[in-house]
């Protein structure tokens, strides 16, 4: 039953195009108190989908080859840039529909924005990005391009308090990202999360089959870590998703407090499915 729920899930859900090799990405880390906050630009960290403009095609995070409408891009120039894909607060769902989408939609478009937060090919520390990349933003002149507004915070209370005000707006959290930083694809402290809850993305290597009340159905997703380590994510599903579930070799995004001793999640909870994510290969 679960194996013709997927083949359907399949046939119905709009696939991306071609993906080319994932663009080399500075990925951040997770903010622990104490960092020397002094040494870093805090901005609001946006919901959307990871968007890299390679200087003549929009890609994803995976590499997929983003629809966007012609008039979206027009006169974006040669240089990459490195920014969100970004419907609003609250909005992810929509962001991520329509960047999926083979066919652009113009009307789930005129609500999609370009958030900038860097230029990976500049070659400078991240203050002199940034100056550049303000300078770049105006020059394109689009309303639905923007610059990612960065700001100096003087301590954890008031970052904190940053914090949560951002969250009860209906943000989800905030980014640090080091000045004297150059752009270097992979995680490090260069570039660090801040939220109120932690969350990652896993793959998903089997269903394994429901008991009692989920009999018939998904009962949790078999996942794998990037560390190669494996758990079962079964917590945070409704009916309909345990129904369809997401399909082997798809990325989920999961929340978690704290790790056990040997690495493992402690409390994990499916979040959604990330189709941004690269392809199991």
């Amino acid at each position: 039953m679960l194996r013709r729920h997927w083949l359907a899930w399949l046939s119905f859900t709009a696939l991306p195009t071609h993906a080319a090799d994932a663009p080399a990405l500075l990925l951040a880390n997770v903010y622990r108190p104490g960092m020397p906050l002094a040494d870093y630009w805090v901005s609001e960290k946006y919901d959307g989908v990871r968007g890299y403009w390679d200087g003549h095609t929009l890609r994803t995070r995976g590499g997929e080859t983003v629809m966007a409408p012609a008039w979206f891009t027009a006169g974006w120039p040669n240089t990459p840039m490195d920014g969100e894909l970004w419907a609003g607060r609250g909005r992810f769902a929509h962001a991520q529909s329509t960047t999926r989408q083979q066919q652009h939609h113009e009307a789930a478009w005129r609500q999609m924005r370009f958030m900038v937060f860097d230029l990976p090919r500049h070659g400078g520390m991240f203050d002199e990005r940034l100056r550049s990349l303000n300078t770049l933003v105006m020059q394109i002149n689009q309303p639905w391009v923007q610059a990612v507004p960065q700001k100096r915070i003087e301590n954890d209370a008031a970052l904190q308090t940053l914090l949560q005000r951002t969250v009860r707006a209906g943000g989800e959290g905030l980014m640090l990202h080091r000045g004297s930083s150059l752009y270097q694809s992979g995680r490090s402290d260069d570039l660090v999360k801040v939220k109120t809850h932690e969350d990652t993305e896993a793959r998903v290597v089997a269903h394994l089959p429901g008991k009692g009340r989920h009999a018939g159905r998904m009962g949790a997703l078999l996942v794998e870590m990037p560390s190669g380590q494996r758990f079962r994510l079964g917590a945070g599903f409704s009916d309909a998703q345990r129904a369809d579930p997401p399909p082997v070799g798809s990325w989920v995004t999961y929340r978690f407090r704290g790790t056990h001793d040997g690495g493992l999640p402690r409390f994990a909870s499916f979040v959604r499915v990330r189709d941004d994510m690269p392809p199991a290969r």
